[in-house]
């Protein structure tokens, strides 16, 4: 199966769509769910507010098109910036296998529309180095993670990400560090001034994330430990294939790699550190993990390994649509 998604073609798309409805066929047979909380930020009240009652097949679609959309987006998006030395579909591939790896990562949940602003983010993130005046750049960075904070809450960790990224891509300059932190506070002066003028600011505190250190709630049963085993195996894979061949490449690509390396890492904390976040919002880290994981099936010249792993990460998604199904 791992050919069909290492060449660059057109038709990889229709492969990638037939491999989402594969991923996600409890959804022929039970309705796609909400899941989160208001506390959340702005997505979850817009999610709960407006699609509710909406009809499940449209859920469905909603689910698949932007699980697609996605994938194919930071597909390409990887291929422009050359951070692959063969061309394909892997990234897209991986990206729709690990949204069925969790049972809570198969409902329809703002973390999945946060990742929209991940991939958009990280696109920013990579035009840092080549900038001789990055200063309106910075500020939209920090505009960015700003309103997706607002929209949702558990992503203000994203503040370490760009704050690391920024002296990773560039030299120590202290204006371009007060511009980022400038664009970051700016949607919360925005809203803090609208809630003032109206006499509300007290209720500022239902927009601030809510930190905790927290386990998340999740099942420790044989499923969900075959599911992480089987994650860290394809990552750790996924990175030993990276290390080969990122020494080759020109210093900006592999800066890139390490600014998705310390995005990783970093959305990893997600659910210990927030108290609404859970399971759920490690959603975010497909983004990150599905980058290295194709390195797993882009560069073996034997497609034995990169076959076994697809198969074995398969497997555990076939699995939990069966506990869909029957539960």
């Amino acid at each position: 199966m791992v050919f069909l998604f290492r060449d660059k073609s057109v038709i990889n798309i229709l492969f990638l769509i037939i491999l989402s409805l594969l991923v996600h066929a409890h959804f022929f047979f039970v309705a796609p769910v909400l899941l989160g909380s208001v506390n959340e930020g702005l997505f979850a009240v817009f999610l709960f507010h407006y699609f509710s009652s909406i009809d499940t097949t449209f859920l469905f679609i909603l689910y698949l098109a932007a699980l697609l959309i996605q994938a194919i987006r930071l597909n390409m998006l990887l291929m422009e910036l050359k951070m692959f030395q063969k061309l394909g579909y892997t990234v897209a591939m991986s990206y729709v296998l690990l949204s069925g790896f969790f049972i809570s990562w198969t409902a329809i949940t703002p973390a999945l529309f946060a990742n929209f602003l991940l991939i958009w983010l990280f696109i920013k993130i990579t035009r840092l180095f080549n900038q001789p005046n990055p200063k309106n750049l910075l500020f939209n960075i920090g505009l960015i993670v700003g309103s997706t904070i607002l929209c949702y809450h558990p992503t203000a960790i994203l503040i370490i990400v760009v704050l690391f990224t920024l002296g990773i891509m560039r030299p120590f300059k202290l204006q371009e560090w007060f511009v980022l932190l400038m664009g970051i506070a700016l949607p919360y002066y925005l809203l803090g001034s609208w809630l003032f003028l109206n006499d509300r600011l007290g209720e500022i505190y239902a927009y601030l994330p809510h930190w905790a250190l927290v386990v998340p709630a999740v099942k420790m049963d044989a499923a969900f430990i075959v599911g992480i085993s089987v994650l860290a195996i394809a990552f750790i894979v996924g990175f030993i294939c990276w290390q080969q061949f990122n020494s080759r490449l020109v210093i900006q690509i592999r800066k890139n790699w390490s600014a998705m390396l310390l995005m990783c890492l970093i959305l990893l904390a997600v659910p210990f550190v927030f108290r609404d976040g859970g399971l759920p919002a490690a959603f975010m880290c497909i983004l990150p993990l599905s980058v290295f994981i194709s390195n797993a099936f882009s560069y073996p010249q034997k497609l034995f390994l990169p076959n076994l792993l697809f198969w074995g990460m398969f497997g555990v998604v076939m699995y939990n649509n069966w506990q869909i199904i029957k539960f």
